[in-house]
This record gives C-alpha cells, structure tokens and sequence, in this order.
C-alpha cells in the first residue's frame, strides 16, 4: 500500500508529467549572431531532407516522426513535422511570447499562462496541474524564460526555459525551430525537456508503477519477448506531452483562418479532435468536459494577471 508520502508524489508526477521531452539534432544556437542562425537553418534543412521518407510513411497520418530520450537525469521528446502554414506566419506568430500562452493554455495540464513582456527576458508565468478543472492556488507554478534565440527569414529558434520545477526537477524546456521549405510550408522541430533529481525521479517512477502503468507513448521498442510494443515509462510520458504541445502549435495556426472573435473556440475544437485521432495515447476527458474546462480557464487567463 502507498503511504501518504508516496500518494503525494504520485499526484504530483501526474502533472509533472506533462513537463516532460527531444532527440537529437537540434541545434540552440547557444551563441548569438548570425553564423548560428545560419547553421541553425541549415541544421534543420538537413534534417528533414533526412527524414522525407519517414514524415512520407509514418503511422500518424500525418508528415510527422517523434523521438525520445531517457537518462538517469532527464528525459526528453521531440516532434518533426511539416505544417501546411506558410513559413512567415509562424514566424510571425511563435516569435512573440502571448502566442505561446494562447497554444499553452490547450494542453490539458495547463491551468494558466500570462506573458511579461516588461522583463528581461521576457517572462511566461504559466500553472500546471490536474487535467481536471483546478484553483490556481492547487496548481504548480513554473517560470519560463522566453529568448527568440533567431527571427530570420529563413530561420526561427525560439526558447522557453525554467530553471526550477516542483520536488527537485529543474531545466525545463521548450525548443521550437522551423524553416520554409517547397509548396510554401514549414519544416519544424519542437523539443520538450526537463531534469530531476532522487526525489523527482521517484516520484514519476510512483505514478508509472500505479496510475500511469497503463499508459503508453508512440515510439516502439523491443519487448521482454523481442516484439515490438508501444514505449511507456517517462518516454512514454514525455511523447504524450510533446504530442500535445505540438497539436497545440498546430491548432492555433489553423484558428488563423477565422475572425479572432471566433479563433479560441476553433483551437478548442481542432486540438481535442486531434488528440482523439489516438485515443490509446491521449484520451484523457471527453469533448464536453474538455470544452467547458478551458472555456472556463481562458476566461480566467483574460482577467487574472
């Protein structure tokens, strides 16, 4: 039986969670200036010439391929894919940090997301927690980072970064990268990280061995018997999570299309369609308690700083 102790980390893994992510290959241009830009752009051009036979044929119906990675302190998914948008209007979009809170506030977990701007670096305050409605004072807060690391016309690298995370986890981070590319769309790759320590690290393995021990990701791995079945754990876990934020990039560029009186209730509706296309890995709620969770938590997010 769990003790108290471990029931309280198991909650809390619940949302961690969703903190979860990305493979190799990307490049974070940790140096300024335009030489990193540039191999930036190339980098990301290299890699979807790399990857056209897998985004052609892939089991998502769709023009994407996920990874993840696992160590003995962090874990880390990533989700390459080609957008049907035009270059410029993601990077228009994904270079100002208020877009990121209106694609945040999406994702189940996410209770709330405000962006200060007169920071420097710019500051997204953003609550995490249950993927039931939640008071924020219940909600873990996070503090990310938010750099344009490059807005080029070839080239966009955006960071969100938060140096401390609940119960000993720390790094947590958000890489987008995209460039143009023929038929006038966009190759991007997003990156979801974070790392942790003894106690972080026994709090996820709590929630896989009771609540999440049914729960699986896309990528497959061998199994015990030499099949191959779906991944679980904390990679399974961190694939579900970058699946979701990269669902919710995609439906705030398709809520474009309509007048912006109408464009939060598009992403609504095109984000939990999404997700219901794999039920396995994302079916957590149904449509109706979806929709009136987050109408209700966007009306928040307007008037609560």
């Amino acid at each position: 039986m769990l003790n108290h102790d471990t029931l309280k980390l198991c909650r809390w893994a619940a949302s961690a969670c969703m903190l979860t992510s990305l493979g190799a290959g990307i490049v974070h241009a940790q140096a300024s200036g335009a030489g990193a830009a540039e191999s930036g752009a190339a980098s990301l051009q290299a890699k979807h010439a790399a990857l056209t036979p897998q985004l052609a044929r892939n089991p998502f119906q769709r023009p994407l391929v996920m990874d993840s990675t696992e160590s003995a302190t962090a874990v880390s998914g990533s989700a390459y894919a080609v957008i049907n948008y035009p270059y410029t209007t993601v990077l228009a979009a994904f270079k100002d940090a208020d877009t990121w809170c209106e694609a945040l506030i999406l994702h189940l977990n996410t209770k709330h997301c405000s962006a200060d701007k007169e920071s420097r670096p710019t500051a997204l305050s953003v609550s995490v927690g249950k993927k039931t409605p939640q008071e924020l004072k219940d909600a873990h807060a996070l503090t990310f980072s938010f750099t344009p690391v490059a807005a080029r016309a070839d080239y966009l690298a955006v960071r969100l970064n938060a140096a401390k995370g609940p119960l000993g986890t720390h790094n947590y981070r958000i890489d987008l990268e995209a460039v143009p590319i023929e038929g006038d769309k966009t190759f991007m790759h997003l990156r979801y990280s974070y790392g942790y320590g003894m106690t972080g690290r026994l709090a996820m393995q709590a929630y896989m061995a009771t609540v999440g021990s049914s729960k699986i990701g896309f990528s497959e791995v061998a199994s015990d018997t030499g099949a191959k079945a779906p991944v679980g754990g904390m990679r399974g876990a961190v694939e579900r999570n970058t699946m979701r934020y990269y669902l919710a990039i995609d439906a705030y560029l398709a809520s474009l299309v309509v007048p912006p009186s109408q464009q939060f209730e598009k992403r609504l509706q095109h984000w939990f369609e999404a997700t219901e296309r794999y039920p396995r890995q994302l079916h957590e709620i149904d449509r109706t308690a979806y929709l009136s969770m987050k109408r209700s938590e966007y009306q928040r997010q307007q008037t609560t700083p």
